[in-house]
Parts: C-alpha cells; sequence; structure tokens
C-alpha cells in the first residue's frame, strides 16, 4: 500500500464499500458525537469523512488532533447510514472507519480558521494565505484560473497562434504608467525595466516574420490598486497578427472569448448565459453620448439621452442657461420609479454631491403625471414631448446631468449605473460583450494647451498619411480598440502604425521631432526601417476575465499570492530593506533621509534590550 495514500479525499464512493484504503490531508472539522468522534479530511479533491469509535484503535490520535493537522488515515470503507448520507458530496455515501492514524504534522493553534465562511481582515489574510488558499471558495477560485489559463492557452494554439516568450529585463520606456527599475551590478549607474506590457516585442515578432504570436504574459506597472486592477503585477493573453485588418482581428479573439466564458458559465452552477458572435461592436462617440463611458455594462438596459435642445429657451431657467452657453443636458431614465419616495430621487441628488458633481436634477411621473421644480418650471407639455421621444412610460421618471460635456457624460455614466442598481436592472446571469471602436487619435490637452495622442501613439491612423495631412487632428479617428465584459475593460487593442513616415507625422502633431522619437522608440523605429508587415492585436488581461467568471467583485480573489492595496507582501515581507554590501554591489547610495532612517533601524536591531 502507497505510504500516504491510495485514493484522494474526494475519490471515495459507495463502490469502494468493504475496501481497505489509506487517505491523507488536512483536518478539516472534527465532531465529537459521544461514542463516536468524526473528522472531515480535506484535500485539493474534496472531503472524506472518518470515524472512530471511543474504544476504536485510532481514537486517542484523532481525539488529540487540531484542526489543519496533516495526518494519514488507514482504514476500512463503509457505507453510512441512509440518515447520514450528504447527498452534497461526491463521498456522502459513505465515510472511512479509522484503523490507524499517523500524524504527518501537527497544527499550531491557527491564527485564522479555514472551516466556515467568516471574512476576515484583508491584512490577516494576506500575511496568513497559505491559510486562506486553505478555504473552499478562494481554493475553487485559484483552480479556476489554473483551468481558464489552459482554455485560453488550448483555444489559441487552435486558432493558429504560436506561443513565445519575451524578457522580463527590458528598457525604461517614457510612455504609459511608472516602471519597476532593476539596477544592474555590471552596468554602474544603468537600469532594467520589468515590461510594463511585451508590445514592442511581440510588435518586433511581427516585423521578424512569426505570423501569430501569442503568450499569458506578466506585466509590471508600478500604479496604484483598484477592485479590478492589482498593484505591481498582473497577467494577459498577449498577441499579435500580421496582415490582418481590425475586424481579422476581432475575427480571431472573439471565438477564444466567447468559447472560454461559454465553458466556465456554469461555474459553480451559476448558469449564466454569453452573448452570441460577433460581438457588438459601439463606435466610442456613441458609447460616451448612450452610457456615458467607454467600457458601458450592456446587462443594463438604461440609454442616456443628449436632451439638450429641448431646454433651449425653457422656462427651466437654469437648463436654458446651460445650453445658450454651448454646454449639455443629458437625461437618464428611471424606469418604474412611481411608487418611489421623493427620498429616493433626493438621495441620488446627495450621492451625486458626494462624488464630486454639483448634483443631479431629476423629475417625478406617476400615471403620466410629472412632478419636481424642473417639470413644473419647464411645462408638462414640454415633458411630455421629451418622454415621448425617450420611449418613457407613464411611472417612469428622469434624472438630469448637466454641464459640460465631459462632466455631463461622466456624471450620466455613474448616474446610469446607480440607478440600474439601486432598481434592481442589472441581470446578473448573463455576460455581455462589445467592442468599443473608433477612437479619437489626438485630444487636446488643457493644461498642456496642445493637442496629444489620447490613447495609443503607435496605433494607426484612420486614413492613414492623407488624413494626417489633410484634417484636423481632433477629427482623426484611430484604429484602435477595446474589448468590454459586463462594463470591464478586458483590454485595449489596436491595428499597429507600422510605417515610419506616418509614425513620424502622428508625433510631429502632437508636438515630438523625429529625434524625439527616434530617442524614445529606437528599437521599433529602426525595425520598422527595414520593411514591416501590417499588424494588429490586443491583450485581453487573464486576472479580469477569472474575476468575472467567478463572479468576484476584488481581483485579489483570484490570484493566489496578491499584494495589499499599498502593494506590500505581507506574507513574504516584501518590499524589504537590502545590506549595505548589496547596495555597493548595484552602485546605489540611498538619499540621506533614507539612509538616516535605515541606519537607525540596524542600530536599533543590534543593541541588546537591556543594554545601558
Amino acid at each position: 500500500m502507497h505510504p500516504y495514500r491510495t485514493h484522494n479525499c474526494g475519490a471515495l464512493t459507495a463502490a469502494n464499500v468493504g475496501e481497505e484504503v489509506r487517505v491523507s490531508g488536512w483536518v478539516h472539522r472534527k465532531r465529537d458525537h459521544g461514542d463516536l468522534v468524526f473528522i472531515d479530511l480535506r484535500d485539493h479533491y474534496g472531503l472524506t469523512q472518518i470515524v472512530t469509535e471511543v474504544d476504536g484503535p485510532a481514537f486517542a490520535v484523532i481525539e488529540s488532533l487540531r484542526s489543519e493537522s496533516v495526518v494519514t488515515v488507514t482504514g476500512k470503507v463503509v457505507a453510512r447510514d441512509a440518515e447520514a448520507v450528504n447527498p452534497n458530496l461526491p463521498t456522502g455515501e459513505i465515510e472511512v472507519r479509522a484503523a490507524e492514524v499517523a500524524v504527518q504534522s501537527a497544527a499550531q493553534d491557527l491564527p485564522m480558521p479555514v472551516f466556515g465562511d467568516s471574512e476576515y481582515p484583508e491584512d490577516i489574510r494576506l500575511r496568513y494565505r497559505y491559510l486562506d488558499l486553505r478555504r473552499e471558495k478562494v481554493h475553487k477560485n485559484i483552480k479556476l484560473r489554473s483551468d481558464v489559463i489552459s482554455s485560453l492557452r488550448r483555444r489559441m494554439i487552435d486558432q493558429g497562434f504560436t506561443e513565445f516568450q519575451t524578457p522580463i529585463l527590458t528598457a525604461s520606456s517614457p510612455e504609459g504608467a511608472r516602471d519597476y527599475l532593476v539596477p544592474s551590478r555590471v552596468h554602474p549607474g544603468k537600469f532594467y525595466a520589468l515590461p510594463q506590457a511585451p508590445q514592442m516585442f511581440k510588435q518586433l515578432l511581427m516585423v521578424a516574420g512569426f505570423d501569430k504570436y501569442f503568450q499569458i504574459a506578466p506585466c509590471f506597472r508600478d500604479e496604484d490598486a483598484r477592485a479590478d486592477r492589482s498593484p505591481g503585477e498582473f497577467y494577459q493573453l498577449d498577441f499579435e497578427m500580421s496582415y490582418v485588418t481590425q475586424e481579422d482581428v476581432f475575427a480571431a479573439i472573439e471565438p477564444v472569448l466567447h468559447g472560454v466564458f461559454e465553458e466556465f458559465a456554469d461555474w459553480e452552477g451559476k448558469n449564466r448565459t454569453v452573448s452570441a458572435l460577433p460581438f457588438k461592436r459601439i463606435p466610442y462617440k456613441e458609447s460616451m453620448l448612450k452610457y456615458g463611458n467607454d467600457k458601458p455594462d450592456l446587462r443594463n438596459p438604461i440609454l442616456i439621452t443628449d436632451v439638450s435642445s429641448h431646454f433651449d429657451g425653457s422656462g427651466f431657467g437654469r437648463f436654458a442657461s446651460i445650453v445658450e452657453g454651448g454646454d449639455v443636458v443629458r437625461a437618464i431614465p428611471a424606469p418604474g420609479t412611481a411608487e418611489k419616495s421623493r427620498k429616493f430621487f433626493d438621495d441620488m441628488n446627495s450621492w451625486a454631491q458626494s462624488e464630486g458633481f454639483p448634483g443631479l436634477g431629476y423629475a417625478t411621473r406617476k400615471s403620466g403625471e410629472w412632478g419636481g421644480p424642473i417639470a413644473k418650471n419647464h411645462g408638462p407639455d414640454k415633458m411630455d414631448k421629451l418622454a415621448d421621444e425617450l420611449g418613457l412610460g407613464p411611472d417612469d421618471g428622469l434624472f438630469f446631468a448637466a454641464g459640460k460635456e465631459a462632466q455631463a457624460a461622466k456624471l450620466a455614466g455613474l448616474a446610469r449605473t446607480r440607478v440600474a442598481e439601486q432598481l434592481e436592472l442589472i441581470d446578473e446571469s448573463r455576460f455581455e460583450f462589445c467592442w468599443i471602436v473608433d477612437f479619437p487619435m489626438f485630444e487636446y490637452d488643457e493644461d498642456a494647451k496642445k493637442v496629444d495622442f489620447s490613447h495609443n501613439p503607435f496605433s494607426m491612423p484612420q486614413g492613414e498619411m492623407e488624413a494626417l495631412e489633410t484634417k484636423d487632428p481632433l477629427d482623426i479617428l484611430a484604429w484602435q480598440y477595446d474589448i468590454v465584459c459586463n462594463g470591464v475593460e478586458l483590454s485595449s487593442g489596436a491595428i499597429r502604425n507600422h510605417r515610419p513616415d506616418i509614425m513620424y507625422k502622428a508625433f510631429e502633431i502632437a508636438g515630438y521631432s523625429q529625434a524625439d522619437v527616434d530617442t524614445n522608440f529606437a528599437g521599433m523605429i529602426n525595425a520598422f526601417k527595414y520593411g514591416a508587415p501590417p499588424h494588429g492585436g490586443s491583450a485581453p488581461g487573464v486576472d479580469r476575465i477569472v474575476m468575472l467568471l467567478a463572479d468576484e467583485p476584488n481581483i485579489r480573489e483570484v490570484i493566489a499570492f496578491p499584494m495589499t492595496q499599498r502593494a506590500e507582501d505581507l506574507m513574504m515581507g516584501a518590499p524589504s530593506e537590502v545590506s549595505d554590501k548589496q547596495l555597493k554591489e548595484l552602485h546605489i547610495r540611498l538619499a540621506p533621509a533614507v539612509a538616516a532612517e535605515k541606519a537607525k533601524k540596524d542600530t536599533a536591531e543590534v543593541v541588546s534590550p537591556d543594554a545601558g
């Protein structure tokens, strides 16, 4: 018999009754029923119930066990009594009557329990992440992550992509987020950077003649945490293709994403649906108008409408003056709110103010009768006309966001989500994908008082050189696109600008000289001078994909060893100070204030507590 196990803890069934078996795992839970003692033994695969009588050969050992001790149990499989069968467990029809128990590793008192669903503070969970990962929900999430990555890899290979690995130590980039820098020992005063993404390398692979590239790529950015973004590092399904149009890129990746989401749509019995292929294409300008942002949640049925023209010369003076000044009024329907009290509408206004906006106007409606100061001043006939244009029912209210277009769009978008959540309009059983397309190539930077790139400077402008030479820069669109699911941006992508002449011209419009481009992007621009194919790609975020499939609100729940929001690893103690010897090898001298603080700590560590 194997020294540790003949079966795992999820394998034994009624078919094994009468067999002598051996199982190993952690003591998940212990229950003393007087004449019988039960333990649930847990491993990666499941639970097996172990039982012993008080006079049984294993009783003394089992009675002494603490939760999370690791043991090996040898015994006979017996059928449970009918009333004791657990239909929710694959092993629920049997138990193992312990004849021998060997303690492989005794557990001390736990800083946090593994059994149960109680929530614990982030610092405790992350400091003892190895315990947290034993908990059923988190353990399943990490297993799901592995399965999703395997599925992505298989589907990309089936689509004709070849997996490559790109460097982790590379050059710092002047664009994008802050880099993580790595000092060089053999090149004093010089630094590598960890890649924010394999962007330039994957484009260079296309220049090198590899037609379809992908990798599950680690990326590193020194940026703050958010619910859908881990600080420090993240993973993405990075891919690039040669000789493709935007639609070719969509056609290649849509079946991969659709297939993965469909494969895991029923995970944990959630029974969700996935939007049909092809995914909807929404121009950026339309998205900003109808949804108030460029990552719309299409499960939300509410649509925003520009109603500025309705208030031109209106009796409601505030909106009339806003429109007269060239700004806008956006309407957000609030369906079926006739029975809502005025407090619902006032609370929405207070919420908008808490988000930093002046307020959120509203009009109530019940059985076709309007209420509220906006409706009173604008007049019932004009309000009816507005409601007819929006397709509102007699019991649908309205919220209004007014002001400069960008701010009104932002408030309207946030209010659209807030209203849908408050009224429970979002269908949680769907995955709704869409592409946001036709992003503007340039925007006007009010602070710098100049035209600058709005999204990705390396995208091909629609119309190429002719557009750059003949159009107002603010009217030029780019071959850029985002893939969005349920309001979460999974990735940005683009058809790349592979022509040096067009790239120089695009950067010139944004105020950069040819020398700037040659200096800052030498590797890529030089490669393009030796023949580069048209190419494009994208990089959907693996962490966000798993977060959506696991239905987790925070990305930390689908990463095995995440950092805190302050980018600290409490378990391993990173980031940490290093020795003076290491600093000397790297030719690094700490800033005076930092060095003084380090010296103070070093002194405190070597002085005896009872010194002096």
